[in-house]
């Protein structure tokens, strides 16, 4: 890590001092930076309606980019990203963790082998509180339940059926929570898959915290719980018939999976599979899951094709972070 990027002063001098990082800049000195040589990528982890500029700002300046998800706020903010690293001949990868992990790509390979029949429904849940003012609650900046923790359940339905859906139906509540003035609280999801599959999920910013899933076929089910987390372990439970086999999985460095496979992504000149067109098919959905919630609605999706799949071999093990550092001028994003 050769720099760091921030608008609070705070953030800056106690995580340069943390790990030893010189090059500490404001927003408004990251083009100097850009143009410096100083370094060769950036990561891009700040809020959600702000990825699109800053991701094609670096991509201009020659620059690959690691961006977190959600990719952007609109398909437009997609094609955007996309075309400016496709133009500069930079890596653009999206930060789909799960991609790399143990657990979520076995429960994927199970589906994918056979060994659960044929495939006929995907189920998740996936729910927390989140604290007030926090700016996941901010409408039309990418907050709310769908774009912060439903793209989740989203993306592990497209790995488990490596398909995409053919039309999506959403119903959303908000409840009297001043927290939730701006966005909904909760928002329900229904897809229809080619075959007559389904995928089914919720996801909440006002219930207990949950983060399960299950795939089903006609010969048995495996079931991760937690699926999503990256602070414990996760366990899996195949049941095929009258048998069951639970499988615990270790709490590894997920994010530094990630930012591995990134990093050999750039020195091996190779595509990265969370690609920019993966980022942008689950903003397209979240997009007519939201033409669905104001139109009670089903809303049909364009039939994109995809390629590019989460495997086995794209697992990557590193060891758990000891503790979870100390959080600088921000308050948990959960009560």
């Amino acid at each position: 890590m050769t720099a760091l990027v921030s608008g609070s002063p705070k953030k800056l001098r106690s995580l340069g001092n943390r790990y030893g990082v010189k090059r500490l800049l404001g927003y408004a000195d990251a083009e100097d930076l850009f143009a410096g040589g100083e370094i060769d990528a950036v990561y891009v982890a700040m809020p959600n309606d702000k990825h699109k500029e800053w991701a094609v700002r670096a991509a201009r300046a020659g620059l690959h980019v690691l961006c977190e998800k959600p990719m952007a706020v609109t398909t437009q903010q997609c094609d955007a990203m996309i075309r400016a690293a496709k133009e500069a001949k930079v890596k653009l990868m999206i930060a789909y963790r799960l991609h790399f992990e143990a657990a979520n790509l076995f429960a994927q390979e199970q589906a994918h082998c056979g060994a659960l029949g044929d495939l006929r429904f995907f189920s998740s849940d996936f729910s927390m509180q989140v604290r007030d003012h926090n700016i996941r609650l901010r409408g039309g900046k990418g907050g709310g339940p769908l774009y912060d923790i439903g793209i989740y359940c989203l993306n592990a339905a497209r790995a488990s059926f490596r398909e995409e859906p053919r039309a999506v139906l959403a119903t959303a509540t908000r409840s009297p929570d001043p927290r939730f003035r701006q966005i909904e609280e909760s928002v329900s999801v229904v897809m229809r898959y080619p075959d007559e599959k389904l995928a089914t999920f919720n996801c909440s910013f006002g219930g207990a915290d949950r983060s399960t899933y299950t795939i089903t076929g006609t010969r048995g089910s495996v079931t991760l719980d937690p699926a999503y987390e990256y602070v414990e372990p996760i366990t899996s439970l195949v049941r095929l018939g009258s048998k069951k086999r639970t499988r615990h999985f270790a709490k590894r460095d997920q994010f530094a999976a990630e930012l591995v496979y990134f990093s050999d992504c750039v020195l091996k000149d190779r595509a990265p599979e969370p690609d920019g067109e993966e980022g942008r098919i689950d903003i397209e959905i979240i997009e007519a899951l939201d033409r669905s919630i104001k139109t009670g609605r089903w809303v049909n999706i364009r039939r994109s094709r995809r390629t590019k799949r989460p495997g086995p071999s794209q697992e990557i093990r590193r060891p758990p972070v000891p503790r979870e550092p100390a959080l600088v001028d921000v308050r948990p994003a959960s009560r």
